[in-house]
């Protein structure tokens, strides 16, 4: 793999730069007096701002959009082999780079480098970490996958060797990076498109796992089934988090708010810590926290700042977000659930909120993950008062697998819940508005671009 000189200003050119992180490492290149270029298939806030800060993007892709003059091309995991713009660039033979190997190089710049790992629960818990790290005055470098409304932005620059990111496990990409602290959130059966297998999941994790720094710190979920198969003949020290109180860290007494948000005593090794308070709502961001203050002590932060920050950390966007009330006074929440044991946790934090009815309207992400847990998401949905279904996001995948939102629906009606499934996001606010009422939660979720039912409702 092509190594960058971090020394000398090279060109760096990168193909679908208006990704939130492919945007945010753009940004991490040009403070390091890099030229930057790059293109994406249209303009949008992220790429705004680049060019604001002396990136030149061209639109859409094309293959006149590379040069000869450029020293490595970057590009991500979306962007197909058959992409003119990508045919292209390896034309040139010069050196190509994942979105991933270039954040495992920038990693490598930083002696105090913390990777969250996990199918669910990634971006808030970076996020909260990052909190903190502002609270303590690191300085630090932050990558996080939304915008993080502490910074406003998905990237901040710090000139500290503080630096905290996201790393996904989709195509193996969290391969790449070799932290000093390492934390895994979780283990499911998630990306099946690339993994087949939960299985390979694992063994993917297990390798992740592995990468930590020999005098690194691993910080894992202890009640992921069948630990040791990911903590066998690590080099780095384990330590265990979650909820039982047989982990390392783990919380007691734990309390709820009228808003779901979490309070509880943390306990590390036997020893009882003052009493932090989210909020954010859920149970699950009480062991997402947990993660978190074992970090933070560990790399010698002050408890009470450890406090201060995490109660102050208020969600990251689309994280159980608020976003208004309807005229009607409905209370509008948007969320990226997208998995069936993050609609769980999600609805959980719901079900500790104030309402009357609680209403989902849910759009699945791609069907391969649709097909692979079509009873577990009904389960999940089943949750909720009223079900409102979307036609499902095809995002990189084609309408191959014989599968629809129509097949949830069936489901969820044979357990009895109100459910309806509509082709088209008018249709859908037009049956919210006339169906919710004072007291009602609506939940917009899913990774696609379900908010914007919320978001139009809230204009009306």
């Amino acid at each position: 793999m092509y190594t960058i000189d971090f020394e000398k200003k090279l060109s760096a050119h990168f193909i679908g730069i208006g990704g939130i992180s492919m945007s945010g490492l753009a940004e991490i290149l040009l403070d390091k007096g890099f030229s930057v270029t790059g293109s994406d298939r249209s303009e949008s806030d992220l790429t705004k701002h680049l060019v604001s800060l002396g990136a030149k993007i061209s639109y859409p892709q094309k293959a006149e959009n590379v040069s000869n003059d450029t020293d490595f091309f970057v590009y991500t995991a979306a962007i197909h082999p058959d992409n003119e713009e990508y045919k292209a660039a390896k034309a040139t033979n010069k050196p190509m780079l994942t979105r991933a190997e270039l954040l495992g190089q920038v990693m490598e710049h930083f002696k105090k480098s913390i990777a969250v790992a996990g199918t669910h629960g990634k971006t808030t818990t970076t996020s909260m970490i990052s909190q903190v790290l502002l609270e303590c005055d690191t300085d630090p470098t932050i990558s996080v996958g939304a915008i993080f409304s502490a910074i406003k932005s998905n990237v901040r620059v710090g000139q500290s060797d503080y630096f905290v990111t996201e790393a996904c496990e989709y195509t193996d990409s969290f391969l790449s990076f070799y932290p000093m602290h390492t934390i895994i959130l979780n283990i499911d059966a998630e990306h099946l498109d690339y993994f087949k297998t939960l299985e390979n999941e694992r063994k993917s994790f297990h390798k992740f796992a592995s990468n930590t720094k020999k005098n690194g710190f691993l910080y894992i979920n202890g009640s992921i089934p069948n630990l040791s198969e990911i903590t066998d003949e690590l080099s780095c020290k384990v330590i265990t988090f979650g909820l039982d109180d047989s982990f390392d860290y783990h919380a007691k007494d734990i309390t709820y708010d009228e808003l779901g948000h979490a309070s509880f005593t943390p306990v590390a090794f036997g020893e009882e810590l003052p009493r932090i308070t989210l909020h954010v709502p859920g149970k699950h961001n009480v062991s997402n926290s947990l993660s978190a203050i074992a970090t933070l002590r560990n790399l010698g932060l002050p408890y009470e700042l450890i406090q201060s920050g995490l109660s102050k950390f208020t969600g990251a966007d689309r994280r159980f977000q608020y976003k208004g009330r309807l005229k009607n006074g409905a209370i509008v929440v948007d969320d990226y659930a997208h998995h069936p044991t993050e609609i769980k946790a999600s609805l959980d934090a719901a079900l500790h909120t104030p309402h009357n009815r609680l209403i989902v309207a849910f759009q699945p992400h791609t069907y391969t993950r649709t097909k692979a847990f079509l009873n577990d998401f009904a389960d999940a949905l089943s949750m909720a008062d009223i079900v409102v279904l979307a036609d499902i996001y095809a995002a990189r995948e084609q309408d191959i697998y014989g599968v629809s939102s129509e097949d949830i629906k069936k489901l969820i009606e044979k357990k009895n819940k109100e459910c309806h499934y509509f082709h088209t996001f008018d249709e859908i606010e037009t049956f919210l508005e006339k169906n919710s009422v004072n007291g009602d939660l609506l939940i917009t979720m899913g990774a696609g671009n379900i908010l914007e039912v919320g978001e139009n409702l809230l204009k009306r």
